[in-house]
């Protein structure tokens, strides 16, 4: 059982929820009305009725909030007393508060029959106290036992990875990584929404990006570790695999430093100032001068602004920064010295006569500095945000990663070295524009994440360098092929979140605060037309989030399954691999979409992608027909019952696909069934791959078929538009039977 602190949600299915405020629910305000209600002689019967109402909403919310409360209670033994006894208090007071507010209660009846409710009203306060401080009470500690969960979890994942980095044979990494995926899977829902409650953004921003390199290493960590058992004596699969292993315990002890709010001895948690945060308290100090001439130690302003321009230096000193950029940077910082001094001169002047108020120089000088510091700061994003937007151009066509691939495939390990180098370069120039976009960010949470990043790409690049190594050693491994692969993804990933990181500094630059897509939101449907306003998003609850998480999980598998049975097969242009592939990435681009990421921006375009998926389905299920009709009973037997599967799998998703739906309860199990119908169908596809690979070589039944063949054959042809390009952000967390059962094909490699 899970456990969510979140105010306005109630008891649903698989987590406990313990919060008021809900539609018939008591809320802080209704308690405020009620003690600050006016004693008056005579009240009207609909103010008595009102009263009485609201007692007994907030007598009924202090119920279903104990029966929770005592739930959580049985389940957790070391603290079942003491959150007993907070139930207990709760329900007294809850009771306390309906009686006082009884208006046919006959204690509250004078001899003329008038009702005296509230006349007691030390009563109603104590009440309330009572009530405030056992349901606080209940909470700190349902609270503990939340993070109690959050670090057994943690425990359990890092046994459960130290028995993965000491195996040995494919047979046993497959099953201690079945569990592992399950164990990651329960700590991703866990530290999920520990992470939605948190309050303090900066800790929301560090939770997001040590859950994000948990993501992106769980694949990794699959991939490393079967290379390194492939290829046991590969120096550079070793420090790989070892690398990813060192960051996943990082980034699971950064996770339990935030939820417990420790830090280890000498490692604070404060930000270097950024420039940004230095500007703004200067800027705000020059202006307070305006308002009072208070005594302002000269020395200390001026002390600051060099500070600053020693700060600057990260964009001066650059190798990448333009001598125009670097000219343009430096007279500013000399303007806005020489307005500083001058505002110094001006404020003693003022002192020395002793001015009330601020002399017209003095506003002058005011004036002058904060226009050449607001300069600054707009040069100093101007150049950060410039290099950043031609550098994510430049690394647009990933043409380094593909010379690196080549390279590997070919065995060459000089050329390999040669790219090594350019690879090196733009990884240092990525990190640097990263520490840029650090110091112009504009707030301390995307100042975490501008440093999140630079951290990938330190990590990241080195690591593509040495998969690339292990692969020109091995030129012939499929499984070092696929490693390099992944790695080479996350690294495009982390350029995808570093243009999102760029907008949303641009947005709060611009006085925007950027409308960030919600997590796992689901748009309101609606028509696609240029007039009509962009669908806004709807927040999903907490338990739809879940199984909108899960599904795209189970789909990021399937996905991957399909594309290690694709990669087995001999030749990579048969009809039967094409329409694998176009069905895999189409699957692929709705998994994206339940992360809020990818081209699919609406529930539309999922429905229109999930009926191009059915076609392409319907597509393989004639082709995989016209073959069974060259088989003999035997082996048509072997693949009938799946390809009826498959079909039947594929008319479903159309017609669910086409039929209309209203309000977001409907739209959301429209979206929950297509992904389970794709689900469905890739399973399918999954299962027929390697029996129709074995029966078309056996029959060498490839494009050079029968006539008879290829008459039945249908027109493949896809609109370039349906192709959804697989650039991941995936959370390779295996926690699927289906897919472990599957990934025993890693003993036959």
């Amino acid at each position: 059982m899970r456990i969510c602190l979140r105010p306005g949600e109630g008891h649903r299915r698989g987590n406990v929820c313990l919060g008021v405020g809900e539609r018939g629910q008591a809320t802080p305000h209704q308690i405020t009305t009620l003690i600050n209600h006016k004693d008056k002689p005579k009240k009207s019967e609909k103010t008595l009725h009102a009263i009485q109402k609201v007692g007994q909403a907030v007598s009924a919310a202090v119920g279903r909030f104990v029966a929770v409360g005592e739930a959580i209670a049985v389940e957790n033994e070391e603290l079942k007393e003491e959150i007993g006894l907070a139930c207990f208090e709760a329900r007294r007071a809850g009771n306390a508060i309906a009686q006082l507010t009884d208006v046919v209660n006959p204690e509250h009846l004078e001899t003329d029959g008038r009702s005296t409710v509230f006349s007691d009203r030390s009563g109603m306060v104590k009440a309330a106290r009572m009530l405030l401080s056992s349901v606080t009470k209940v909470l700190v500690l349902a609270d503990r036992i939340v993070i109690k969960q959050i670090i057994t979890s943690r425990n359990k994942v890092l046994v459960t990875l130290e028995q993965l980095e000491r195996v040995t044979t494919f047979q046993e990494f497959v099953h201690i990584f079945s569990q592992f995926g399950n164990e990651m899977v329960e700590f991703a829902h866990l530290t999920g929404d520990r992470q939605n409650d948190l309050k303090d953004e900066k800790k929301k921003a560090r939770m997001a990006a040590a859950r994000a390199v948990l993501e992106k290493c769980t694949m990794m960590l699959l991939t490393a570790s079967k290379t390194c058992l492939r290829h046991p004596d590969c120096e550079s699969a070793r420090i790989n695999k070892d690398t990813v292993f060192h960051r996943m315990r990082y980034a699971l002890e950064q996770v339990i430093e935030i939820v417990t709010d420790t830090w280890p001895a000498g490692d604070s948690q404060v930000l270097p100032v950024s420039l940004y945060a230095g500007i703004k308290d200067f800027k705000g100090r020059v202006e307070s001068l305006r308002d009072s001439l208070y005594p302002l130690p000269y020395e200390s302003m001026a002390a600051q602004l060099e500070a600053m321009v020693e700060q600057i230096e990260d964009f001066t000193d650059s190798a990448y920064t333009s001598h125009e950029q670097r000219e343009g940077i430096l007279q500013l910082c000399h303007l806005t010295r020489q307005h500083t001094q001058q505002l110094i001169a001006d404020w003693t002047c003022a002192q020395s006569v002793k001015a009330k108020d601020a002399t017209e120089e003095m506003e002058l000088s005011v004036l002058k500095t904060c226009q050449s510091i607001s300069e600054l700061r707009r040069e100093l994003h101007k150049v950060a945000v410039g290099r950043a937007t031609d550098l994510l151009k430049l690394h647009s066509d990933q043409l380094t990663l593909q010379t690196l691939k080549a390279a590997g495939n070919e065995g060459n390990l000089e050329a390999v070295a040669e790219y090594a180098r350019t690879m090196n370069e733009q990884k240092e120039q990525l990190v640097e524009t990263c520490r840029l976009l650090c110091h112009i960010s504009g707030t301390e949470p995307l100042e975490i994440t501008c440093i999140h990043a630079e951290e990938t790409f330190h990590v990241i690049g080195p690591q593509i360098i040495s998969a690339a190594q292990t692969l020109a050693l091995h030129p012939s491994s499929k499984i070092a092929k696929e490693n390099l692969d992944v790695f080479c993804e996350s690294w495009e990933s982390q350029l995808c979140d570093m243009a999102v990181l760029l907008r949303e500094i641009n947005d709060v630059f611009e006085g925007r605060r950027g409308d960030k897509r919600t997590y796992l939101s689901l748009p309101r449907p609606g028509k696609h037309s240029a007039n009509l306003k962009t669908a806004k998003a709807v927040k999903l609850d907490s338990e739809e989030q879940t199984t909108m998480a899960k599904l795209g999980l189970e789909l990021r598998l399937l996905t991957s399954d399909v594309d290690s049975e694709v990669d087995r097969w001999e030749d990579q242009e048969h009809e039967v691999v094409r329409q694998s592939q176009s069905i895999s990435s189409m699957a692929y681009s709705m998994y994206l979409f339940t992360r809020g990421e990818g081209l699919l921006k609406t529930t539309l375009d999922l429905f229109h992608q999930a009926e191009m998926l059915s076609e392409q389905g319907l597509q393989l299920h004639s082709y995989l027909q016209a073959l069974s009709s060259q088989l003999l009973d035997e082996e048509k037997a072997a693949i009938l019952p799946d390809t009826e599967k498959l079909v039947s799998l594929c008319q479903q998703l159309q017609m669910g696909a086409k039929t209309p739906v209203q309000g977001k309860s409907a739209t959301f199990q429209k979206v929950e069934s297509s992904i389970q119908n794709t689900k469905g169908i890739l399973s399918a596809v999954v299962f027929l791959l390697p029996v129709c690979s074995k029966l078309i070589r056996k029959y060498k039944l490839a494009q050079g078929c029968p006539q008879t063949w290829r008459d039945q054959q249908l027109p493949t042809a896809i609109k370039e538009e349906t192709l959804i390009g697989k650039s991941t952000n995936g959370f390779g967390v295996s926690s699927l039977e289906q897919h472990m059962a599957n990934l025993t094909f890693l003993e036959s490699k």
